[in-house]
């Protein structure tokens, strides 16, 4: 009996894998390896290189490892980029978890936990957002995690399938130095990248209407992130009905430029950021209240701006 995990060889999903490991619920990875890598996911855990399109190998793998719930993280996830692709977001996020759902029907399994997104909320009108809060979601990325929530409720009346979604926008850190964030589009990654090639870092937008003028973000550290999924993954399992979605947040903002100023002293490399052009997509503030999950998985805030700045930093150098 196991937990399936879709994008477990990510940045992301592999942290939720070894949390999985380490109470002993058993984790399979199924990843289409288009962003993820091999060498995240232990040796003992089973691993499929398998897109979640194809959901006749889906239903194989759930059934031939008796799969009793799954944790979805696959898809497409970069709000920016999804502008320029909006139709390969879509097939990924969209039709991947319909094929998924369609999957876990004919394997009978019915428990999930949606990786979703604060980005299906858009540009909120209020300073702190609760589950409550309007979602008008301003990017393909976006509204695919808004249609992946539907379309699991939907599910959830047709088939009785227990579920929760989690929201969360950037996620950081490190929990294990060989575990790094690889994408090309998210800050961290970026400022790092920059330094190691003796390169100033740039910020994207600096005329945003916030304290600074830099996107204010809500930054929580993956290690954190990954023991909220397997939480609510227990909860699931255990017969505990959960709300539809919760927030993962800080409560808190953290700006762009003052990210900068961490880099800067976690790591004793001084420099001035580039000031380039706002992204497509980004709006300026999300900042999210996490006490609906604190309240029911729970959820809490363990590392600092520093430590997180310090631990990304940290496995980022185990790439150079």
């Amino acid at each position: 009996m196991s937990w399936l995990v879709t994008g477990g060889a990510g940045y992301i999903g592999s942290h939720v894998v070894r949390s999985l490991a380490e109470v002993s619920m058993e984790p399979i990875v199924v990843d289409s390896m288009s962003s993820g890598v091999r060498g995240f996911v232990p040796q003992d855990v089973p691993f499929y290189s398998v897109n979640i399109l194809n959901s006749e190998k889906l239903t194989d793998i759930i059934m031939r490892h008796q799969v009793r719930g799954v944790i979805h993280l696959a898809g497409y996830k970069y709000a920016g980029e999804s502008v320029k692709n909006p139709l390969l977001t879509f097939e990924q996020n969209v039709t991947g978890t319909a094929n998924l759902l369609q999957a876990m029907a004919d394997a009978r399994v019915e428990n999930i936990v949606f990786s979703s997104s604060a980005a299906v909320y858009g540009t909120p009108s209020v300073d702190l957002v609760t589950e409550e809060t309007g979602t008008f979601p301003e990017s393909p990325y976006g509204q695919s995690k808004l249609i992946g929530e539907w379309l699991i409720r939907d599910q959830a009346v047709a088939m009785g399938l227990k579920h929760t979604s989690l929201r969360y926008f950037n996620v950081v850190g490190s929990g294990s130095e060989e575990l790094f964030d690889a994408s090309p589009h998210n800050l961290f990654p970026l400022v790092f990248k920059a330094l190691n090639e003796g390169k100033a870092p740039k910020i994207f937008g600096t005329d945003y209407d916030t304290a600074d003028g830099t996107c204010v973000r809500d930054y929580v550290h993956v290690a954190d992130l990954a023991l909220a999924h397997v939480e609510a993954a227990k909860k699931l399992e255990a017969g505990t009905e959960l709300e539809p979605v919760y927030n993962l947040g800080s409560g808190d903002g953290v700006s762009v430029r003052e990210i900068m100023d961490a880099v800067a002293k976690v790591t004793g490399v001084p420099f001035t950021a580039i000031q380039e052009a706002r992204r497509p997509g980004d709006p300026a503030r999300i900042v999210a209240d996490g006490q609906l999950a604190a309240r029911d998985l729970g959820w809490q805030m363990r590392h600092t701006l520093e430590e997180m700045v310090d631990s990304a930093y940290r496995a980022s150098q185990s790439r150079v």
